[in-house]
């Protein structure tokens, strides 16, 4: 595509700038989510209200960007399914793929075939979501709880304090989901209302003594 000029001062001033230099390109052009083909299906409003309310999401957004991503998984297994079994890039795609599914958790070790991965629903990747392992740890109240703690960065995973909900978990550090050191659920500095709590009581209790 060729880029248009235009002159920013009269025609004696010769003076010419690109036009695309006023205007800012994101790099990330990509699409992460694909808008529902029919917006108002019952069944699958019903579907998606009965996940966001169940995972906890902040809106059906996060729903429809999963399945996006899922079905780009799909796509790249029926494609690997058409080729034969010995197909060189059969053997090396696919095999690529059925681990990276294995090592996040959605695809069981027992089912490391390209025909599970298409059996493979939205639900399995919900549930490897940051906020639902919290919430199954029993490190918050609720699932929506769970996004609290996560987006006030009382929650780390490893070393590393996590701060997005939608973040995927993997199988090998999901035992090292646990509390922040800096938070007051971990063993830090007490938040500012219990702070002030104990300064008032600390001066309650010196003015009682110097009244005895």
């Amino acid at each position: 595509m060729t880029l248009k000029f235009f002159s920013v001062f009269n025609k004696d001033d010769q003076a010419v700038v690109k036009a695309g230099s006023f205007f800012h390109f994101s790099p990330n052009c990509s699409k992460t989510y694909k808008v529902p083909r029919r917006p108002f299906e019952a069944a699958r409003l019903d579907q998606e209200l009965k996940l966001v309310g169940e995972y906890g999401l902040r809106n059906k957004r996060e729903i429809w960007r999963i399945g996006f991503t899922l079905s780009n998984i799909r796509r790249a297994a029926r494609e690997l399914l058409t080729l034969e079994d010995k197909d060189p890039r059969r053997l090396f795609e696919g095999n690529a793929l059925i681990r990276r599914l294995v090592r996040i958790g959605v695809l069981d070790e027992d089912k490391m075939k390209l025909d599970y991965v298409l059996a493979l629903k939205i639900e399995d990747f919900l549930e490897r979501r940051l906020q639902t392992q919290v919430f199954k740890l029993g490190l918050a109240k609720s699932i929506h709880h769970a996004r609290v703690l996560i987006r006030q960065r009382h929650i780390r995973v490893g070393k590393q304090v996590v701060d997005i909900p939608s973040f995927v978990v993997r199988l090998d550090s999901q035992k090292h989901i646990d509390f922040s050191l800096t938070s007051p659920y971990g063993g830090g500095r007490a938040g500012r209302v219990k702070r002030k709590r104990a300064a008032a009581a600390a001066s309650k209790g010196e003015e009682e003594e110097d009244e005895e």
